[in-house]
């Protein structure tokens, strides 16, 4: 931390300079700095602060009669069991320093072997992270769905919208697996399900971090709505002409917002694609999705014959799936972090290498 507030100091002194704003572009990067220092520095140091306030209150109570001391003691435990719960929040902001860790986040979700079953599951899915999502107070958009045959979704594209949404929901990339009895089959037979999520950073059209010539891109538009031609959209797709990735929204109000989206969603895949190919020894770490099937799952969620979720790559497991699938996710999420993230392990072992 004393190099953190040496350097907010050295940034403080710029900008109270004035000439400071000459260079507009230079002096947003200074100020933009200067708040992400603070934003670190702050809660260490009203932590500090807590902290040296609760020796003080112990030793004012050694001083004080034994009725006093008893309730001195009431009030410490009350006021420490709120001070450990912000410092577990502090732990986890700590953990998402990635470059992207803050920007909103595009999940998308896709129905794996299974048919029917896989695209309830995968509209469980859905839910179950739209209440999470909304229970952080984040914003929640489906950007681009498509429907199962029969039942639920087969893939469907959310944009998460919210501080930290992208370094949160990164913890849920791969497979997910269900164990149930199936509710489509009249001979109540236990079926297993495949569903992936996979969850990449937002990466703005304006960005200069990722240019595509026009001329790679393809655009398609075609109408979308409900049933019976009600609220027809212009929807947009957007292909990758050297990657062959796609990106498409159809529920904004306008084409013009509709393309917006789209492009914003494609760059953010292929800027993603390049991370991954940059990283490849590191992707056996960061959880690659692989095929969704057996084998590569990160999380089971079993409905019968017993009841449990069980994160495999942590062992933190739960019996009440009820509350997971109404979108409390948070023990599985920090539990993740807390373990130091894949790539913070591979840094680990590249140091002990070194």
């Amino acid at each position: 931390m004393p190099a953190a507030q040496k350097r907010l100091g050295e940034l403080n002194a710029l900008m109270a300079a004035d000439n400071f704003w000459n260079n507009r572009d230079q002096a947003q990067k200074l100020i933009e700095e200067s708040n992400t220092l603070r934003n670190k520095i702050e809660p260490l140091l009203k932590a500090e602060k807590q902290l040296e306030d609760f020796h003080v209150m112990v030793e004012l109570g050694e001083a004080e009669p034994a009725p006093a001391q008893a309730k001195i003691q009431q009030e410490l435990e009350r006021d420490i069991a709120g001070f450990f719960k912000e410092l577990d929040a502090l732990e986890l902001k700590v953990f998402l320093n990635g470059p992207h860790d803050k920007a909103n986040c595009i999940m998308s979700i896709n129905a794996g072997a299974g048919g029917t079953e896989s695209c309830d599951w995968a509209s469980m899915l859905m839910r179950m992270y739209q209440r999470w999502a909304e229970a952080r107070g984040w914003k929640v958009e489906v950007t681009d769905a498509l429907p199962g045959e029969a039942a639920g979704i087969k893939s469907v594209s959310l944009m998460i919208t919210g501080e930290n949404a992208y370094g949160y929901c990164k913890a849920e990339r791969g497979v997910h697996r269900l164990v149930r009895i199936s509710p489509f089959d009249s001979n109540k037979r236990r079926h297993t399900s495949f569903a992936s999520v996979d969850a990449i950073a937002e990466i703005e059209e304006t960005s200069s971090e990722i240019v595509i010539p026009p001329v790679e891109l393809k655009v398609d538009t075609y109408r979308s709505g409900g049933k019976g031609g009600q609220n027809v959209k212009t929807a947009v797709r957007i292909t990758h002409l050297p990657t062959g990735l796609v990106a498409a929204s159809q529920n904004q109000r306008s084409q013009h917002q509709n393309r917006a989206t789209a492009m914003t969603l494609l760059l953010s895949k292929i800027y993603a694609q390049r991370l991954d190919e940059q990283k490849a020894e590191m992707e056996r770490f960061y959880g690659d999705k692989g095929s969704i099937s057996w084998g590569n799952q990160i999380r089971s969620y079993v409905f019968q014959p017993y009841r449990m979720v069980k994160d495999l790559r942590t062992g933190i497991q739960t019996s009440d799936v009820q509350a997971v699938m109404d979108g409390e996710l948070d023990a599985f999420v920090n539990g993740w972090l807390r373990a130091g993230c894949p790539t913070k392990r591979m840094q680990g072992i590249k140091d002990e290498e070194e």
